[in-house]
């Protein structure tokens, strides 16, 4: 191939950081214009635009759906420079220094586009759209829903220990006691089912079934069926009430909204789809909505906003699309 029809590496730079850019959510009509000049000043920049909305999806499912076994001896395969490298040349550095070599940037930038390193070295994880379903023994049963990472700790005499890294989980414990740790606090419970779901340092409890215990740094609370509690740093909130199954809809395929406005309903769908909703109408986040839409049929709902709502759809490739 004629090297002047491959991207300058200053071109995929480029490129690369309108892909992050837009990941934001935090753009302006005028960073849409100045895109579309950027791309249009010749096929170069087209192309490098369209290989960077591709790495992205690339990188949103190798890396996000690779499942490792508790043993730890997996690989991760990095299509992109066509090696396997284990966990722990990966921890070591020698992917950060592989990736490099090909240009690809696989640790996560601080706009948070690709998954951190503590969470791909996670015993378990499941990748943009991915919901998987776990058996430990008879001990307790975990669903991890889109975007989750977590490890499993030791069986000490009192307790099963669970460490969520992030996102959320349904766990149904018997018995025997299980622990979820997840971020500055942790969640005790027997004989019940409760919903964990991490967001950075923000935490969020839900119980379906039986009692549930949570403790943040000393800060006990008591959960029963239907009431939830948020904590994060040393801030344990109040119990507030909560429907199960809309809480934990996602088990069914589903993503219920209660009178939610739009901008928080296009956040949640962001979680389950490759790219990005990116929302350039304030006025129209403000919206409510009370809907319910299928997990496997997300792309239904772009078509929903423009017929409720007289929204326009502008999609920009790779999965972006802009609503005004």
């Amino acid at each position: 191939m004629d090297e002047r029809s491959v991207p300058h590496e200053a071109l995929r730079r480029q490129a690369k950081d309108w892909v992050v850019h837009l990941s934001t959510g935090r753009v302006t009509e005028a960073d849409l214009r100045a895109l579309e000049r950027w791309r249009a000043e010749s096929p170069l920049h087209a192309q490098a635009y369209a290989q960077a909305c591709q790495l992205w999806g690339m990188l949103g499912s190798p890396l996000e759906t690779a499942a490792y076994p508790a043993d730890r001896a997996a690989t991760i395969r990095i299509p992109i420079i066509d090696r396997r490298i284990g966990r722990r040349a990966f921890l070591g550095g020698a992917l950060a220094a592989s990736a490099a070599a090909a240009g690809v940037m696989v640790v996560r930038p601080p706009l948070e586009l690709w998954p951190g390193l503590g969470e791909l070295a996670a015993d378990y994880r499941t990748g943009t759209g991915e919901q998987r379903k776990i058996e430990l023994a008879d001990r307790v049963s975990i669903e991890l829903n889109t975007r989750t990472s977590l490890n499993v700790g030791k069986r000490t005499e009192t307790a099963d220990n669970i460490e969520l890294i992030a996102g959320e989980a349904a766990v149904s414990a018997g018995q025997r006691p299980v622990v979820v740790h997840a971020a500055a606090g942790q969640v005790a419970a027997s004989n019940a089912q409760f919903t964990v779901r991490s967001d950075g340092a923000e935490v969020r409890v839900a119980c379906l079934a039986g009692m549930v215990e949570v403790d943040c740094r000393g800060r006990m609370a008591t959960l029963r069926p239907r009431e939830q509690i948020s904590y994060a740093a040393r801030d344990l909130g109040p119990i507030a009430a909560v429907a199960p199954e809309v809480v934990a809809a996602w088990r069914d395929g589903l993503l219920i909204f209660q009178d939610e406005p739009l901008a928080h309903v296009i956040e949640e769908v962001n979680r389950y789809r490759a790219g990005r909703i990116i929302l350039m109408n304030a006025t129209l986040g403000e919206r409510r909505v009370s809907a319910r839409f299928k997990l496997d049929r997300l792309d239904a709902v772009l078509i929903q906003f423009q017929e409720v709502f007289g929204a326009k759809a502008t999609p920009l490739g790779g999965g972006f699309v802009v609503l005004t």
